[in-house]
């Protein structure tokens, strides 16, 4: 297990040829609708009694309650990592999308005695909750994105695709996130890490509990949009995981976009970076932005 969560936790995309200054960063705000609102940040907050369960808001000068969220979800094989690996993400929506609210989370991780499903989709549930609890003190919209890496995508599509009873998810991204559990790449493989994977919702899983938890089996025809991102030498994520789900949404008439990278692994630098983030922006200021 250390070796699959030391090999997750390692951030796969880097946007290092991008940054932001910090500079300018004026803390506070106000409600008054005569007065264009100031940026406003909060970091840390808590939303249940676990360590874990915090976020990071990033809310942009001269929001109104028609400004939208991305909420950002980390990856880390269900078990690690944390929300400062999405800094990067954070800083380049905040620069390229200045009029998008970021919420960056953090959520429980699985142990032996925690399986990831349904704790950390309870803990999305909860965060979305609370932001429309304090939609009129962030001066936000409901309407949400999601965009998360490795496990953090699975989390992000599985959530939207099942549990947005209000449909306010307006766009999902996944980059290299699992999609389906039953897929024979994982079931009928003797690879230990793509064995351990399933082994981290539980060593007695059924085919059933394995399409509950599978975004590929819980997509519908109203799915949110969908924009996608793999590698054809993942080692963690096997190709026919983004294929396929391309294929579903394809069936069901999901707006959505597919990119493979063929030679790319479970990340990517360079001009296949450069290329995920312009298709990334892109798609988002058609479906999250506007």
């Amino acid at each position: 297990m250390k070796t699959l969560k030391y090999t997750l936790l390692i951030l796969f995309v880097s946007f290092s040829l991008f940054s932001c200054s910090e500079d300018d960063i004026i803390l506070g705000g106000t409600n008054d609708e005569e007065t264009p609102l100031e940026f406003r940040q909060e970091l840390n907050v808590s939303y249940g009694n676990d360590s874990d369960q915090i976020f990071d808001i990033y809310l942009p000068a001269n929001r109104t309650i028609e400004t939208k969220v991305m909420i950002l979800v980390h990856g880390g094989g269900w078990t690690s990592g944390d929300k400062s690996d999405m800094d990067a993400f954070k800083d380049i929506i905040r620069q390229d999308l200045p009029n998008i609210a970021i919420v960056n989370i953090n959520y429980r991780l699985a142990d032996l005695e925690n399986q990831p499903y349904p704790m950390q989709i309870d803990d999305i549930t909860t965060i979305v909750n609370l932001l429309k609890t304090n939609q009129n003190d962030y001066v936000i919209s409901s309407d949400i994105g999601f965009l998360g890496t490795s496990a953090g995508a699975h989390l992000s599509m599985l959530w939207s695709y099942t549990f947005d009873t209000e449909n306010d998810v307006q766009m999902v991204a996944s980059v290299v996130g699992p999609t389906n559990f039953t897929d024979p790449a994982y079931t009928e493989s003797e690879n230990p890490f793509l064995l351990e994977i399933i082994n981290t919702f539980g060593v007695n899983t059924s085919t059933a509990f394995l399409e509950e938890i599978s975004p590929y089996h819980q997509a519908t025809t109203t799915s949110p949009p969908t924009i996608l991102f793999y590698g054809g030498q993942d080692p963690l994520i096997p190709t026919s995981q983004g294929v396929d789900m391309e294929t579903k949404l394809s069936e069901l008439g999901v707006t959505h976009q597919f990119t493979l990278y063929p030679n790319a692994g479970h990340g990517w630098v360079g001009l296949e970076l450069l290329d995920t983030w312009t298709k990334l922006k892109a798609f988002t200021q058609t479906h999250l932005e506007d």
